[in-house]
């Protein structure tokens, strides 16, 4: 979802062209995790961002969200848990790229 896709030099590096790719693979997402990634997909919009990049999600449009979907205590909780942890994924992906 948040990586950059290779550009023509680098896949000629590895004797490859842009059909080579295909359309993007799907991804299967266990069924404990689908709120969780349906959530951080409407979050999408919503990255804070500095001068350096990315610094993380705004989450008070977060528990906005959260709110929205009318969850209880520990429910809400292990979601913003699933959230911070993919979170902190995007983000190392994020730097990554804008590292290259």
């Amino acid at each position: 979802m948040y990586e950059r896709q290779p550009d023509a030099a680098q896949l000629e590096a590895f004797g490859l062209t842009a059909a080579d790719l295909g359309q993007q693979q799907d991804v299967e997402v266990w069924p404990d995790n689908w709120q969780a990634v349906q959530l951080l997909n409407r979050m999408s919009t919503q990255w804070r961002v500095g001068f350096g990049g990315a610094v993380g999600l705004d989450y008070n449009v977060l528990y906005r969200m959260m709110d929205r979907l009318k969850l209880g205590g520990i429910e809400e909780e292990e979601l913003e848990k699933d959230i911070q942890v993919m979170e902190l994924e995007a983000l190392q992906v994020m730097a990554e790229a804008a590292s290259q």
